[in-house]
Order: C-alpha cells, then sequence, then structure tokens
C-alpha cells in the first residue's frame, strides 16, 4: 500500500510538473508573437531611434555641434543666442538655431539668489516646447525673426536648424515642415520624449557622443584668454544667504577653450550641450559669462563687434518703416511701457512720470505731438492711467497703436512664412525644394505673432525721442537698434 500511495503521489507531482511547463512555454510563444506584431507594424523611422539610442554619430558626419537651452521672454533669448554664437565660433562647433520659445514658456530663475534649474532641467524643459511648437505648427526659427545671414554667408559660424537637428540626432524621418498634433503619432511623440531626456544628460555623458554640462551661474563664470581660469569670482553668496538657503557654491572664472576646447573630456563628444547662456552685469562681474574681449584671437573680436546688434529680417525692418512713414506720417515720440510684467507693475508711477516730464516738454513746441505707444498694459485698462489723459487730449496728443490683428502685421506674418529664412541654414540641400513642393500639403501653419518685433521697430524710427521702462530689456533693444540708425532718413533725438 506504501508503495502505492508514493506512485500515486509522483505521478500527480510529474503531472503538475508537465502542466507548469506547457503554461509557461505557452506563455513565452504568446509575448513573442505579440511583439513581433506591433513592431511588424512601427514605422522604420521609429524603430530606427533604438537603433541609434545611444549615439546617431553615423547621421552626422563628423560634425559636432553645440546646443542650450533658451529661456524667459524673447529679448533675453536673443541675448543668449548672441552669446551662443561666440561659444559656438570659440569651440568649432556647429550652432543648432533653436526656435523663438513662448514668452516664459522655460523660467531659469534668479543666479543672484543661487536659485535655478539645473542645466539638465532646463534642457528638458526646452526639448518639450520645442516639440510642443512642432505639434501645434507653431515653431519660429530665431533665424526667421533675426538676420544672420551674413555671419553664415562668411562662414564666421555654420549652423544647423533645430529641426534637422532633431532628425539626425534621434535617427528619425520625419518632415517637420508638415510635422502636426493630428499626424504625430504617440510611439513617435513618445520616442521624441525619451531621445531628448538623453540629450539632456538625464542619462549621463556618452563619449564621443554627448557632453551635458552641469556648470551653471552658480559656480561659473566663463571666460577667454582673460589668463583667470580657476580664479575666485567677486561675487560670491554671502554669508545669510549661505545659511539661509543652506548653500556652499563657490563661482569661479573658467576658460571655455581649456575646459572644453582641444584636448578636454568635451571636446571628443559629437554634441556639447548647455544649459542658459544667460547673462549680465552684477555687481561687478558678469553672472555667467564674460566674453567682452579676447586680446589674443582677432577673429572672436571681429565676431564679438559684429554681434553687438544684429537685426531683425529685412520683412519686419520694412513693415516698421512702413508704419512709422505711412501712417504716423510725421515726427513722433515712441514710449514703450512695461506694466504687467513682474518687477515692472510696481512702477507705475516711475514709469509715466518719464513720459510725463518728455511730453510736456514737446508741448512747448508745435502740436498735435504724435505719439507711438508700445504697452502690455490692454487699452480696455487704461481708465485712471496716464494713458487714459494722453487719449483724451486729442488737441495736444495724437496716440498711434499697433495691434496684433492689424493688416500690416498679419500681412508681414504671412510673407514671412513664405519666404521661410530658417530653413535656408538647414544642412540637407533639398530642404527648400522640399519644403516648397509639400507645402499645399502641409496642414497649416500658425502665424507668428511679430508684433514686438514691428513695434520694436517703429521705435527706432521715433524721431522727438524715445521714452522706455527703466530695467526693461525691450527698451535696452530699441536703445541699441537706435544707435544703430535703422532709420538713417530719421532724425533722431535722445531722451
Amino acid at each position: 500500500m506504501k508503495n502505492l500511495s508514493r506512485n500515486r503521489v509522483w505521478r500527480k507531482k510529474g503531472f503538475y510538473n508537465t502542466t507548469s511547463l506547457l503554461s509557461i512555454f505557452l506563455l513565452i510563444f504568446i509575448v513573442i508573437f505579440a511583439y513581433v506584431s506591433y513592431t511588424s507594424h512601427i514605422p522604420t523611422s521609429l524603430l530606427s531611434i533604438s537603433a541609434t539610442s545611444q549615439c546617431a554619430t553615423q547621421n552626422l558626419d563628423g560634425q559636432k555641434f553645440i546646443w542650450y537651452a533658451p529661456h524667459s521672454g524673447f529679448s533675453n533669448q536673443l541675448s543668449e543666442f548672441k552669446n551662443a554664437i561666440l561659444m559656438a565660433a570659440i569651440l568649432n562647433r556647429t550652432l543648432v538655431v533653436p526656435p523663438i520659445l513662448d514668452h516664459h514658456a522655460v523660467a531659469l530663475g534668479s543666479c543672484p539668489k543661487f536659485r535655478v534649474l539645473g542645466p539638465a532641467e532646463i534642457r528638458l524643459s526646452v526639448w518639450d516646447h520645442v516639440i510642443d511648437l512642432l505639434r501645434h505648427r507653431r515653431y519660429v526659427s530665431m533665424a526667421d525673426i533675426i538676420d544672420i545671414s551674413s555671419l553664415v554667408s562668411s562662414s564666421v559660424i555654420q549652423t544647423i536648424d533645430f529641426r534637422d537637428f532633431i532628425s539626425l540626432w534621434c535617427g528619425v524621418k520625419v518632415d517637420f515642415d508638415c510635422f502636426s498634433e493630428s499626424n504625430g503619432q504617440s510611439s513617435l511623440l513618445d520616442n521624441l520624449k525619451q531621445c531628448g531626456s538623453r540629450l539632456s544628460g538625464l542619462d549621463g555623458n556618452v563619449d564621443k557622443c554627448i557632453y551635458a554640462l552641469e556648470e551653471d551661474c552658480r559656480t561659473t563664470v566663463w571666460t577667454y584668454q582673460q589668463n583667470d581660469d580657476g580664479v575666485l569670482d567677486s561675487f560670491q553668496p554671502d554669508e545669510q544667504l549661505k545659511k539661509k538657503k543652506k548653500i556652499s557654491y563657490v563661482r569661479k572664472h573658467r576658460d571655455v577653450y581649456k575646459a572644453l576646447g582641444p584636448g578636454s573630456k568635451a571636446e571628443s563628444a559629437a554634441v556639447l550641450a548647455f544649459g542658459s547662456l544667460f547673462t549680465a552685469p552684477y555687481k561687478g562681474s558678469e553672472l555667467y559669462l564674460d566674453f567682452h574681449e579676447a586680446p589674443r584671437d582677432q577673429r572672436i573680436s571681429s565676431l564679438i563687434q559684429k554681434i553687438e546688434f544684429l537685426p531683425f529680417v529685412s520683412l519686419i525692418t520694412s513693415a516698421g518703416k512702413e508704419y512709422a512713414l505711412e501712417t504716423i506720417k510725421g515726427p513722433f515720440l515712441c514710449a514703450q511701457l512695461r506694466l504687467l510684467d513682474g518687477q515692472f507693475k510696481n512702477h507705475w508711477k516711475a514709469t509715466f512720470l518719464a513720459l510725463k516730464n518728455q511730453v510736456d516738454s514737446l508741448k512747448k513746441g508745435p502740436l498735435p505731438i504724435s505719439i507711438f505707444v508700445m504697452t502690455d498694459l490692454p487699452e480696455a485698462d487704461w481708465a485712471g492711467s496716464y494713458l487714459e489723459n494722453l487719449a483724451r487730449d486729442s488737441v495736444s496728443i495724437k496716440l498711434h497703436v499697433l495691434k496684433e490683428k492689424d493688416e500690416l502685421v498679419i500681412r508681414t506674418a504671412k510673407k514671412l512664412m513664405e519666404t521661410g529664412h530658417g530653413t535656408r541654414l538647414r544642412l540637407v540641400p533639398e530642404t527648400v525644394d522640399r519644403m516648397n513642393k509639400v507645402k499645399q500639403q502641409c496642414p497649416p501653419q500658425i502665424l507668428p505673432d511679430l508684433l514686438l518685433y514691428i513695434e520694436e521697430t517703429v521705435c527706432s524710427c521715433a524721431s522727438l525721442g524715445f521714452v522706455g521702462t527703466a530695467g526693461s530689456t525691450i527698451a535696452e533693444t530699441i536703445e541699441l537698434m537706435r544707435r544703430f540708425n535703422i532709420c538713417p532718413s530719421h532724425s533722431q533725438t535722445a531722451l
């Protein structure tokens, strides 16, 4: 009986073991079948991302690139773009020309307070926003707005449009000229997100592939040929801030060529990724970059002078001049009043006082006085402000305000999209021809908002003077345009 029982137990265990093995084999078969079925329907362009996930060096043709994370408003983005041009020239790398980001879609934080997004975080935020611009057909290249044709044609720098860079780096064959939310496959978007994560440096540096910098304004001031590599910067966090924020940052000067040029770890990487490239004077120092001169490099010295002022493309400049000549039709004063954003909303009194003083002075001359007003305060909210007083004084004052929906702005935006300045930077020779062929088949592009750029051009033509908001980078841009005599036919008077 005992032997019989043992035999039955053995047979029972053997039955269960055989059944378990069959179940495992069946499950494995189902998984493999499902995977093969799924991948057979995935476009080759998407599968190529996985194959080139670490670094698509075979697509880069030996070129070395530099990209960075622009942020904040347009004026700050333009300032960073100029710094990126210098970086690319010093390090002999091809500059990835970014799009113009929505105003404050990505914010850095405060360098003086040592409270900023880390380089990897801000790179990823910019990447996500760029993909969003592409999906919603709102992509406008910096080169569509700013004229860098003289720099490119003279080979001062080499450039590539961000869209072409994405195609090369991610190894995808996607026509970004026609890319939109409606035809963007979720799997493609997921893979682009993964690609952006790698490019942002979240997966670390990869030899001969990507070198993602972690240095930012909390620790570093980049210099060039200043013989100050390793020197402590004059601006450091004070003891109170160190205790309050529990920080231990030490800001040092670093020569960018020594740190990232030939012989460095970064030099062999196909892509050199910066975070923010924004800088500004602060307490006798610079927040992040100090490239005011290059004592032993005439090429860079010349470039520093060339990029001090980068003009708008001719379409925008012409539109601003047209408004000044054909709508205002005579001498005028420009008032740039930033009243709602950030610190400026607390300084209305000082801002309006500067304008009032200038208007009172001009009232001693011929009347009425034409005033072109560019402001972020909607006309519906002028009640109770000095702007309302000006609007009511129709005897002495004639106000001019340009709006986003005005025919001139819309017409200029349409022409700009037809011209496609940004596409001319693209490395693929057939890009422009291909763009023209597929233009009719693509979803309609959202027209860019050119109001700010046209307004700045109008203000640069103001012959009765210019009143700007203290501390505004927009005001600084207009002052620069006036100094470079954008409207030579207008006799400009500085305030």
